[in-house]
Formats: C-alpha cells, structure tokens, sequence
C-alpha cells in the first residue's frame, strides 16, 4: 500500500499521542517510537499534536529526542522549550463548568482525570460520563459557548476557538513550515481540524469513524503498528 501522495515527502509530522502511538491502555507502541526516532534523524521534526498536558507531552518529546513544537490540550498550549509557553485559553472557565454540571447530573465526577492536576487551558471529565446529559445541561447555561468533544481517553470542556488545527497553525508558524508541507496521524475526533489543516493526513486503524471520514487514508493497521510503514516509506524516498 502506498502511504503518501505521488512524489510529495512531508517537511513535518504532526501526529496525536493516545491511541496513535498508544494502544487502548495507553500503552506505548515501541516499533512507533522507534520509527519518530528515525524520521527525526532523517531530517523531519516530529510535532507531537495532542490532548495531553504539557509535563507529560514533554518527557515524551525529551525521551524521545524530538525537534518539533508541542501542540497540548487540544491546541490551547502551544510551547517548545527555546520559546515561552503559549496559552491560548484560562482553563477555569471548564473547570468551573465542570463544577455546575456535578450539581446538575447525578454522580458526575467534577475533578474528571488524573491529568487535570496539570491542565492550563481546558478540563477533562472521565470518558464514561454521560456526553448527552453533559451538552444538554451546558446548552442552557453560562457555559453554553464550551466545546464538548470525547476522545476515546476524556470529555474535553474547552473554549470554541480551541481545538488541533488553530494550535497547530501557531506551531507550525513557529516553525516556518506550510500546512501544505505536513503529514497528520490521528485517530480520534479531536485530530478532525489537524486534518483538514494539512495537505495528508492519516488515520491509524481502530480510528473513530468520524475521523476516517476526513483522513487521506486510514490504515488496516491498529494504532502505533500504523506509523512504521509509513514512516519507511518517507525515508525510502529521501533515500531516493
């Protein structure tokens, strides 16, 4: 199967972190981090796009020994450590919601998961709330302006001008690399604007269908198994 379009090699990677280079479990895929490792060798810098917080987005990017900038929490922080952090949203505008909608919905967990402790900009309720109750009691609120997106790890409550694509634009800016120029890997809907920023995009297999509906092309192979196949076909092209 061929990965990329006829003769285009990406200047850049943006790609999602859970369920992308993670299984499930949020296990770690080795062969994908192994893979990103290359490429950056290659010469391509690796712009990690997720909905993670920055501490842990960033022992990913060290460890890994990436180049890129970090595009977190959707896109409401955008930072690479030769730069100042950008926030791009006070994130207790959905932590205050969050508070609401616990006195609203029986048995709602107000302090969501376990990486609100870090949060900047959004705030996240554990996946299995219930996301109808959640848009219905919010559309008649204060809070009616919030965004409301699951992935398959949280329910992210952010401001509208938040989400993957807008972040990325900023970091690619930073970076002087065209949108044209970059490849995305994804697989929830939170990576829907991060594709249709791009010129490519890929959706790893057990994607949500909603992102497959936008992807280039979606692969048979499930989550971090997708990225070293097209990863040796971007450096069998800079081979020549």
């Amino acid at each position: 199967m061929r990965w990329l379009p006829e003769g285009w090699i990406p200047k850049a990677i943006a790609i999602d972190i859970d369920g992308t280079i993670t299984d499930d479990s949020k296990v770690l895929h080795t062969g994908a981090i192994e893979s990103l490792r290359r490429i950056e060798a290659a010469g391509i810098p690796v712009i990690l796009c997720t909905g993670n917080v920055r501490a842990i987005v960033y022992g990913l990017w060290r460890f890994i020994k990436l180049s890129g900038v970090m595009v977190c929490e959707n896109g409401g922080v955008v930072w690479h450590p030769n730069s100042e952090p950008l926030l791009r949203a006070d994130g207790n505008e959905a932590k205050n919601a969050a508070k609401w909608l616990s006195t609203k919905i029986e048995g709602l967990d107000e302090q969501g998961i376990t990486t609100n402790a870090w949060r900047e900009s959004e705030w996240c309720l554990k996946s299995d709330e219930d996301l109808d109750a959640i848009r219905d009691e919010l559309s008649n609120s204060q809070w009616s302006h919030l965004s409301v997106v699951k992935t398959g790890f949280a329910i992210h409550l952010m401001e509208p001008w938040i989400n993957k694509g807008e972040g990325l634009t900023v970091g690619l800016e930073m970076m002087n690399i065209s949108p044209e120029d970059v490849l995305a890997i994804g697989d929830a809907p939170n990576d829907i604007p991060m594709f249709e920023l791009v010129h490519h995009s890929i959706a790893v297999g057990g994607s949500f269908p909603s992102l497959q509906k936008v992807a280039s092309i979606t692969s048979d192979l499930p989550h971090g198994a997708a990225i070293e196949p097209v990863i040796n076909e971007i450096i069998d092209r800079l081979e020549g």
